[in-house]
């Protein structure tokens, strides 16, 4: 009898539920729907909380930012139609009229090119320091306001400075550039392949 109810209640749960407009997903609570919204509200507003540690990308969903970093490690989850041949004339082709530099983004062409030109369109409206790049002036911004812009898809870690979250991000994918010469350790931070090598050395680092 007592399992009957236990049926009957998530049955009527299951056909109470509240539907998404926007994907179909379906929630037995009202609170449920609407913390699943928000995923949309973030991404119509273009708030894009999540950022690979590796290159700045940013996305608004978390399974968007996992499928980026495998192309990081190496893998290939989705398969070009094109072959090799094709594939090679479009892996750069903006090119610097200046210079031999080439992109393969055309947003990257033109960051380079205010190398050229000295331009530095990104201005701080509380001091007089301006940048080429949008990322780099969030980034000094957080000096004024104490925020925290960059975060860390895999566990919600924020920092001030992207280089904070490059490094924080090999905990998880277990990184370690920096190697030792002598012998075979390896290290995430170059501080610690210092300490490491005064091991060697003697020397104090």
């Amino acid at each position: 009898m007592e399992g009957q109810r236990a049926e009957d209640v998530l049955g009527a749960a299951l056909a109470a539920s509240h539907k998404c407009d926007h994907c179909g997903y379906r929630a037995a609570y009202k609170y449920h729907l609407a913390r699943h919204m928000r995923k949309h509200m973030d991404k119509t507003h273009g708030e894009k909380d999540f950022m690979c540690g590796e290159c700045g990308y940013r996305v608004a969903f978390k399974s968007d930012l996992t499928r980026h970093i495998r192309t990081h490690k190496g893998e290939k989850p989705f398969k070009c139609d094109y072959s090799a041949a094709q594939k090679g004339s479009l892996d750069k082709p903006f090119k610097c009229d200046q210079c031999d530099y080439s992109a393969a983004q055309k947003a990257s062409l033109v960051y380079h090119m205010r190398k050229h030109t000295g331009e530095k369109p990104y201005k701080c409206e509380q001091c007089d320091y301006s940048t080429v790049r949008k990322s780099d002036l969030v980034n000094h911004m957080a000096k004024h306001t104490g925020e925290k812009p960059y975060m860390c898809g895999e566990c919600g870690y924020r920092t001030d400075y992207k280089c904070n979250l490059i490094i924080h991000m090999r905990k998880h994918t277990g990184e370690k550039p920096y190697k030792c010469d002598q012998c075979d350790y390896s290290a995430a931070q170059k501080a610690n392949l210092d300490q490491h090598m005064a091991k060697h050395t003697g020397e104090k680092p």
